[in-house]
């Protein structure tokens, strides 16, 4: 294939890519955007197929029919409650083939060709650096949120000191790569380096924080990604990774910002590890009254509600029950109830967790209301219906300078005229500090599995 059709290719590619991007940014049109995108891919791929510098067919093709069919099974039988430890999952294995391919061109440039230029070698650190990096970072996110390790943050001593240390090891042998020693035990220790920072730097950050660490994470993917474009002087790969890179680190500042607090807080505070001030928060909530009611009672208030706003949380993505809490939805419209959904930035595991579940329920989007707009409707609402969401609704990120979660912007639940909060127990959310909310006056408690509690309201509607 000629190079200026390979170009034109290549830019038709890219041009897919940032169409897809745009296209999903917008729920209504984000299924558009996922198939532009994978048309651009295949392009992409057909015309990699073409260069005359493939070496072996077969090889790449029996690569491809592996990961193709692991990934096609993976992605058709995942839960949407694990569809944050397979976005960790797959853009761990993005960073991974970025840090095994630099590793393969060091290998195949230096030290026996001399062709390892000053740009080129920058270009294999930085890949084999960041790539290793995302990839067992994001192993240790995918465990947390599997839940094979303890989601609370697992600290060790002097843990900074260590990471630290650990990088500007890493970082001097890279150096020493970039100027001119090029053994091969030098990249080694780069990427090996690398891997074990990963760990470490994930370890020390709860599960509070995946949402902003997967999506930082993802930046880096895109950027070892765009590395590695560089060193196989492939224009397609450095466009696409840095859209990545780009868009991974805006998320990462715009969920940041959602938790009012900074990148380096979610980084280096440990958020999760509940200290002296945060039990002595905790405690002030303990001589208040819970109040519990039968669905049958909660019922009535839905059925006679002016208007009722769901507030989904990660209790309902682990019951699976966003197809029944349309369907309760659609029966409190037919009784001319006033319907919405109230989203907040980091509610769920992942960033967008609750839209992706509504939107697979079929739930209208107009009706979804992102957090400054749900905001200002909770005091002309009747009745707040919380599903499974805790720390995005926990008064004291408003009022308790004592609490981990203070100042961060939540859903003012507890300005509707009633709440209803369903749960399977009392047990604290991942930021691992009790809710006031659950003792406040105007609240009762509906407790079991979310998905048999909507079962039972819908039959308690249907009753009325």
């Amino acid at each position: 294939m000629g190079r200026v059709a390979t170009d034109f290719a290549y830019l038709a590619t890219i041009v897919a890519f940032i169409l897809a991007l745009k296209f999903l940014s917008h729920p209504a049109t984000a299924r558009r955007g996922n198939w532009i995108g994978a048309v651009g891919m295949l392009v992409a791929i057909a015309v990699t197929f073409a260069q005359k510098s493939v070496v072996s067919y077969w090889e790449i093709v029996v690569g491809m029919a592996i990961g193709g069919s692991f990934g096609a099974v993976a992605a058709r039988r995942v839960k949407m409650t694990a569809m944050p430890q397979m976005v960790a999952l797959f853009n761990g294995v993005g960073g991974g083939a970025a840090a095994l391919i630099s590793l393969a061109e060091f290998h195949n440039l230096a030290p026996a060709s001399g062709r390892l230029h000053g740009d080129i070698s920058v270009s294999i650190i930085l890949s084999a650096l960041i790539g290793a990096i995302s990839f067992s970072g994001s192993l240790v996110a995918f465990a947390k949120l599997q839940e094979l390790i303890q989601g609370r943050p697992i600290v060790y001593p002097e843990q900074q000191i260590v990471n630290g240390l650990l990088l500007a090891g890493v970082l001097a042998a890279g150096v020493a790569v970039v100027a001119g020693s090029e053994k091969q035990w030098l990249i080694v220790a780069v990427i090996l380096g690398a891997l074990l920072f990963g760990v470490l730097f994930v370890l020390p950050i709860g599960g509070a924080d995946m949402p902003v660490v997967i999506s930082l994470l993802n930046a880096f993917t895109g950027i070892a990604a765009a590395a590695t474009g560089f060193e196989l002087e492939n224009n397609v790969l450095i466009v696409s990774g840095m859209l990545v890179g780009a868009s991974g680190t805006l998320l990462t500042i715009l969920m940041g910002r959602a938790m009012n607090r900074s990148i380096a807080n979610v980084l280096f505070g440990a958020f999760g590890q509940v200290g002296p001030s945060a039990a002595a928060a905790a405690a002030d909530t303990d001589g208040g009254a819970v109040r519990s009611a039968t669905a049958d009672d909660v019922a009535v208030m839905l059925a006679y509600a002016h208007k009722v706003v769901f507030v989904p949380g990660y209790g309902m993505a682990v019951a699976q029950a966003q197809h029944d809490v349309r369907q309760l939805a659609d029966l409190l419209e037919a009784r001319g109830v006033e319907v919405s959904y109230a989203i907040h930035p980091v509610a769920g595991r992942m960033p967008g967790h609750m839209n992706v579940l509504l939107a697979e329920a079929n739930v209208p989007y107009p009706q979804l209301k992102e957090m400054d707009e749900a905001n200002s409707e909770f005091p002309r609402t009747d009745v707040a219906l919380v599903i499974g969401a805790n720390d995005v609704t926990n008064p004291d990120a408003r009022t308790n300078q004592g609490s981990p979660i203070y100042g961060m912007p939540i859903l003012n639940v507890d300005e509707a005229q009633s709440v209803v909060v369903l749960k399977r127990s009392m047990n604290p959310g991942f930021a691992g500090i009790e809710n006031p909310l659950f003792v406040n006056p105007k609240t009762v408690m509906l407790f079991g599995d979310a998905k048999d509690s909507i079962t039972q309201l819908i039959a308690g509607i249907k009753a009325q």
